[in-house]
């Protein structure tokens, strides 16, 4: 527990968003704890635990059933509705997890770790296990197809 309590927080909040539409965030910290503690000898340098969480979580979320994952978007955003008292904030918000769902996996990750959790270049190539270019051009890309994405949705209410 001594090595979680710091990172909680910037845990709850990678996994808030990285789950969304795809399984409760609860859960995959549930299960990613779990799966933590279990493998915890595996874990060589105690500065690196929030790291190999997010590794874990993104190992389970590539596991869970994809399927549901647009079956799940009313519901995951029902359950989080709470977290956000401002029904168009709300509203932004969902649009905004829905745009980040159809975006690539690693550049949806990059993006979140980013800008969301507030992770350094740096930082996210040593998570994603890639050059910091890499990352770079997956935080471009990501942005630029982001962009795109919510332009689109916002073309299809006006019209």
């Amino acid at each position: 527990m001594s090595l979680y309590k710091p990172v909680h927080t910037h845990f709850e909040r990678f996994c808030k968003a990285r789950a969304y539409g795809e399984m409760d965030f609860k859960d995959l910290m549930q299960e990613t704890i779990v799966v933590a503690f279990e493998k915890l000898d595996e874990l060589k340098n105690k500065e690196t635990f929030l790291h190999f969480l997010f590794g874990i979580s993104v190992r389970i979320l590539s596991n869970s059933n994809k399927k549901r994952r647009e079956a799940q978007w009313s519901d995951s955003f029902e359950k989080r509705s709470s977290d956000f008292p401002d029904t168009d904030k709300k509203l932004e918000i969902e649009d905004l997890y829905k745009a980040l769902g159809q975006l690539p996996e690693q550049q949806r990750e990059a993006l979140i770790l980013f800008e969301i959790s507030g992770f350094s270049i740096k930082e996210i190539a040593v998570i994603q296990e890639s050059g910091e270019d890499a990352v770079k051009k997956r935080l471009s890309r990501g942005r630029q197809e982001l962009a795109q994405i919510i332009t689109r949705q916002d073309s299809l209410v006006t019209n």
